[in-house]
């Protein structure tokens, strides 16, 4: 079991702070295997210490990206392409077996009984069930398969543009050649299973065991109270259950928290908990928390107001201030200003 790990990606903060979450809930419900995330070149040094303190193993990779434009715009996730650096994974050969979980994901339980599994073993995807959902599976490290996964994404490329295109694609016959490789729905729970087909849910919802937090709002976009325990953003239809997204900021503002703020001390950031202002617990009045975008921007001072210049290349990074300035809010309005 020492030889065996859950792994996970995170390629910037955000994704960050959903492998912190992840990593307390593995650790929380006890798991006897080995904790490994694969980071990109984009996660701060506060973030890595953290990460650090949560994983046995945090190791920095080069960030791929499929630049299949076309088949990601259908989808209408151009941020998906990235998630080809999820290949990384196969180089982590010190294992013998792994179990790789997406950083969106949450356990509700033990899952170790996943390492029974073997290669590639992985849940239906909820839009198309003779796919695997890439979220969650288990895998073998191997350099021969990732040099092949390589190859095959360079010569075939992906039918969706990211990973999960390239990944059913090489590991084609996983519908059809072994049912032991099928894992239950309850290893995948994905937020849009739960409103298209509410009466599974009922009946089987309370033996997930992992959620999928799918879509572009993760859990990390709201703003949270850890006061009232409530999330100061209405969950939409479509979104993750309220009670999975409950636990995830229960996790997230009791224990990953505390832990940026050892990071960042005197330095603002922003925990997305809005009585968290600079490391230090503030009351807001009813017409103030109505006045807060429900990504709680930061409070501009002369250090953090970027110039247009160094704007421009954070976007370029991918270090764009998701959670502020640059939300998608944001950009809305700036658009809805600019074509009216």
């Amino acid at each position: 079991m020492a030889d065996e790990a859950f792994v996970t990606l995170a390629t910037n903060d955000s994704y960050a702070k959903g492998a912190m979450v992840l990593g307390e809930s593995l650790r929380g419900h006890h798991t006897t295997r080995k904790l490994a995330v694969l980071i990109g070149p984009h996660v701060s040094e506060q973030f890595q210490s953290v990460l650090k303190q949560i994983y046995d193993e945090v190791k920095l990779v080069n960030v791929l990206d499929s630049g299949d434009t076309a088949h990601l715009a259908m989808m209408k996730r151009p941020e998906l392409g990235v998630t080809f650096t999820k290949l990384h994974c196969w180089t982590l050969t010190h294992y013998s077996k792994c179990v790789f979980l997406d950083a969106d994901t949450l356990a509700l339980s033990n899952v170790d009984e996943l390492f029974d599994r073997e290669e590639l073993s992985a849940a239906p995807d909820p839009g198309w069930p003779d796919c695997f959902n890439s979220g969650v599976f288990v895998f073998h490290p191997s350099e021969e398969t990732y040099n092949k996964l390589l190859q095959y994404s360079t010569e075939q490329g992906s039918f969706d543009g990211g990973d999960q295109g390239v990944l059913n694609g090489y590991f084609s016959n996983w519908a059809t050649s072994d049912i032991s490789r099928r894992l239950p729905f309850i290893y995948n729970l994905s937020s849009v299973a739960i409103y298209t087909y509410m009466p599974a849910f009922l009946k089987y919802g309370r033996d997930a065991k992992i959620v999928h937090f799918l879509g572009q709002t993760k859990p990390w976009n709201y703003t949270y109270d850890p006061k009232t325990k409530q999330m100061s953003r209405d969950v939409h239809e479509g979104s993750a259950h309220p009670n999975f997204l409950l636990e995830w900021w229960r996790l997230y503002s009791s224990n990953v928290v505390p832990k940026l703020q050892e990071q960042y001390g005197e330095q603002p950031f922003h925990s997305g908990c809005v009585e968290f202002q600079y490391g230090e617990m503030v009351t807001l009045t009813d017409t103030q928390k109505e006045s807060i975008s429900w990504q709680a921007q930061p409070q501009a001072s002369a250090e953090n107001v970027l110039s247009s210049v160094e704007r421009k290349q954070k976007w370029e990074q991918g270090q764009a201030d998701y959670m502020g300035r640059d939300s998608f809010d944001n950009i809305q309005q700036k658009l809805d200003t600019f074509l009216k």
